[in-house]
């Protein structure tokens, strides 16, 4: 279990609380905003109204005693970047801050914080991808080179097992997990039957992914 200091409960840091809450870490929650943070009061551990960008403020907050700061303020960019750095300064473990352009990204980078989100231009890798196929049902770029997909069996591999296909000796290809009915099964031996009910986790370089799977 986490404590994390999440600041900016906009739809993507009150998502952010949904999940750490559903992880079962424990939340303090930041906004200026007073509706913000009551609604997500039901999702967090404690939450306060206050001014990130003001420093008598950030240091009742304890900062040293999270794990993990998230500054998540998605409408005011000098407001992120002057947050960021002062949870810096403030002796903050880890900071992770949101960025809306590349911009943003480096200068974050350069002033405080660890780690950046880029949601936009994730989701916007993830449609690009996404759009490309009806067999892609998920993606997670690892790096610029390698991805995890999970994709349906095509039609050609029901019926054979895993080594039969042999994407692994072919492409480079390794097959991680089967899913049928909303289960995953992480326990894929050579043996495993392939069906058109069931999708496949497969991780490899995207270019032999494409050419696999004529994407």
């Amino acid at each position: 279990m986490k404590t994390v200091l999440l600041i900016g409960l906009g739809r993507f840091g009150r998502h952010i609380a949904m999940k750490l809450n559903e992880l079962n870490h424990q939340i303090m929650a930041v906004d200026v905003d007073e509706e913000r943070v009551n609604a997500a009061l039901p999702f967090v551990t404690n939450a306060q109204i206050g001014d990130s960008t003001n420093e008598e403020f950030l240091s009742s907050l304890g900062i040293r005693n999270y794990d993990v700061c998230i500054v998540t303020i998605g409408d005011n960019f000098q407001n992120s970047l002057e947050t960021a750095c002062l949870l810096k300064d403030l002796g903050a473990r880890k900071v992770i801050a949101r960025a809306s352009t590349g911009f943003q990204e480096k200068f974050l980078l350069r002033n405080g914080a660890d780690e950046v989100v880029y949601p936009e231009k994730q989701l916007a890798s993830w449609t690009a991808i996404r759009c490309t196929s009806n067999d892609i049902l998920d993606y997670i770029e690892l790096d610029g080179d390698y991805s995890i997909f999970e994709i349906a069996v095509p039609d050609e591999w029901c019926g054979k097992s895993v080594i039969q296909v042999d994407i692994r000796k072919k492409y480079g290809i390794n097959i991680l997990g089967v899913r049928e009915e909303g289960k995953l099964n992480m326990n894929v031996t050579p043996d495993t039957i392939l069906t058109r009910t069931k999708s496949i986790l497969v991780l490899g370089h995207l270019k032999a992914i494409q050419k696999c799977f004529k994407i």
